[in-house]
């Protein structure tokens, strides 16, 4: 028997690319567990998307743009087809000078990455997906830099176009957006490198990715958990900096910076309060 959805893949954290193109049905579109891939996605059928207090119903042919920073919830509801790319920003950059993703109206914070398309505007967006996929499953020698101007065309595309704004409110929202406030705490860890230190360290930031009020995020989280909002963060820096200090030969000063922390003896500070214990004490 034929499956129901075919999945194409490439990815790595070395080659910082994948595809994946499916069928019919199965979800393989739900908000993907790799932090620090973006992801642009054709999708024709029916779907909920749902961000923080907000979400987005989408009917027929679509374009959509994901960020790491912003974490969302997709449920298909009846899907013809689909198909995505998943890459890094290291992949995209061709130098250290250029735009950062975030700075792309495309993936920029707050933003509607939802692009209806017309017929003649899917053809050529799915073109140049297939032209991708085609590409992937050959031995040529400069896959990637064909595969990032792909990329890159897919951007462009999209910049000539009118992002959706229907969006509707989403029910229960003290519970959605508790739920995805967790999921992007969550999604900063494990520390795997002292050249990516943790981004987000409190409420401000994070309400700032989600594009709502400090005040709601609050409110909803001490509603659903019955914690604060500065609770959680603290609880889990302070897991991983258990975990670092158990299972890494890292310095104190090199998990005071992965963690955050401007100074060494504000991470000393900081984890003494919430633990009776300087690092160095709980480490040995």
């Amino acid at each position: 028997m034929k499956p129901s959805v075919v999945h194409e893949e490439y990815i790595s954290k070395k080659h910082g690319f994948s595809l994946n193109c499916s069928e019919k049905t199965g979800n393989v579109f739900t908000a993907y567990s790799r932090k620090d891939f973006y992801k642009v996605c054709f999708y024709h059928g029916e779907c909920q998307i749902d961000y923080a207090d907000r979400g987005f119903r989408l009917t027929g042919k679509n374009l959509f743009f994901g960020t790491p920073h912003i974490p969302y919830a997709w449920n298909d509801i009846h899907k013809v087809r689909g198909i995505s790319v998943l890459f890094t920003e290291e992949f995209l950059k061709t130098n250290n000078h250029s735009e950062s993703l975030q700075q792309s109206p495309l993936f920029k914070i707050g933003g509607t990455p939802i692009f209806p398309l017309n017929d003649k505007q899917a053809e050529v967006i799915v073109d140049i997906f297939e032209k991708m996929l085609r590409a992937n499953s050959t031995d040529y020698i400069y896959i990637h830099e064909l595969i990032r101007n792909y990329i890159n065309l897919l951007i462009h595309e999209a910049l000539q176009m009118q992002p959706s704004e229907n969006y509707v409110k989403v029910s229960n929202g003290s519970s959605r957006v508790t739920s995805l406030f967790l999921e992007l705490l969550e999604r900063q860890f494990p520390i795997e490198s002292q050249a990516n230190p943790l981004k987000l360290r409190n409420a401000h930031d994070f309400a700032s990715s989600l594009s709502i009020h400090v005040n709601h995020l609050n409110r909803s989280v001490k509603e659903v958990t019955g914690k604060p909002t500065s609770a959680h963060i603290t609880d889990r820096i302070i897991t991983e900096a258990k975990s670092l200090l158990k299972h890494t030969n890292w310095g104190i000063a090199e998990i005071a910076y992965s963690l955050g922390f401007e100074y060494p003896t504000y991470f000393n500070n900081y984890f003494k309060r919430y633990t009776d214990r300087t690092p160095t004490a709980y480490r040995d």
